[in-house]
């Protein structure tokens, strides 16, 4: 039979619609445009080809987009004033700094400087820490992605044992907090778990960000559980594959992201969510 596969691209997809839907009502009744402003430092091709896809789909959604690209001699308090300025101005409602940063510039002393109510990334300590008391300002794209594609499967999460494989601030501890908000029992698990196929084992929903290709094997996976692969690693051939050995473990789960077109494209819908909403909330809105 096989596992169902969790399309990001077409959930994606059905929620920029509705994005694009949402801001031109928005624009319609208050006169406010959503504003992203994206800075990228230095010439990194990946993170070139991120802001240009993030930017593409701005302009679909019709979200204002302020792009900054600056060389990578640009220095800390350069960069620190330019996001004094973006925090400042008003057409403005979510910033995104394109990581990894040049190595001369500290990256926690830049994600600080942005201002929570525009941290559209969800990293600001600020609102990790609201995340953790369960009332986020913003919630991390790429876990806020996670959470949307379990719940198109239609089952809920309430109850259930979830194990997360991987305890990084931007992926790993998020998606448990939220996971938890959401009742489920969670398991994070890390390099020093001690027999973790046996803890994979018992999870009825599996996220697994680490960065180890293929990690993942069908004897570490409960039949019928919902796995979703966060991992993005690339072969000796050229190819991507994910955490989890993609064709053993589809024989085995219930559902199954693929790599790529999973988690991917719901990283960027959910950055265009929360720039929505902080446009909202600009104009008095709940969101």
């Amino acid at each position: 039979m096989g596992a169902q596969l969790l399309d990001g691209k077409a959930l994606a997809q059905q929620i920029r619609d509705r994005i694009a839907k949402d801001t031109a009502e928005l624009v319609a009744e208050t006169g406010v445009r959503p504003g992203l402003a994206a800075i990228l430092v230095g010439d990194d091709p990946a993170s070139k080809l991120y802001v240009k896809n993030k930017q593409k789909a701005c302009d679909a959604a019709g979200i204002y987009v302020d792009e900054n690209r600056l060389p990578a001699s640009t220095t800390q308090a350069e960069l620190l004033a330019l996001i004094e300025k973006v925090n400042a101005d008003p057409k403005v409602h979510g910033i995104l700094v394109q990581l990894p940063l040049p190595k001369h510039i500290d990256s926690r002393v830049i994600l600080e400087a942005v201002s929570p109510l525009k941290d559209a990334d969800g990293f600001h300590p600020h609102n990790m820490g609201r995340l953790v008391e369960g009332n986020p300002i913003f919630e991390a794209c790429t876990p806020k992605g996670i959470i949307k594609m379990i719940e198109s499967t239609g089952v809920g999460i309430e109850g259930k044992r979830a194990v997360v494989v991987g305890r990084s601030n931007i992926v790993g501890k998020p998606v448990a907090l939220m996971l938890l908000h959401r009742h489920a029992t969670v398991t994070v698990c890390h390099s020093k778990t001690k027999d973790l196929p046996a803890v994979c084992r018992e999870a009825d929903i599996l996220v697994v960000a680490i960065g180890k290709a293929k990690f993942v094997t069908a004897d570490m996976v409960k039949p019928g559980a919902i796995v979703i692969d966060v991992g993005v690693n690339r072969l000796d051939d050229g190819t991507f594959v994910g955490d989890v050995d993609f064709e053993a473990v589809r024989q085995k789960a219930g559902w199954l992201s693929p790599v790529p077109g999973g988690v991917g494209p719901m990283t960027i819908a959910m950055l265009l969510d929360n720039t929505l909403d902080s446009a909202k909330r600009t104009a008095g809105l709940k969101t």
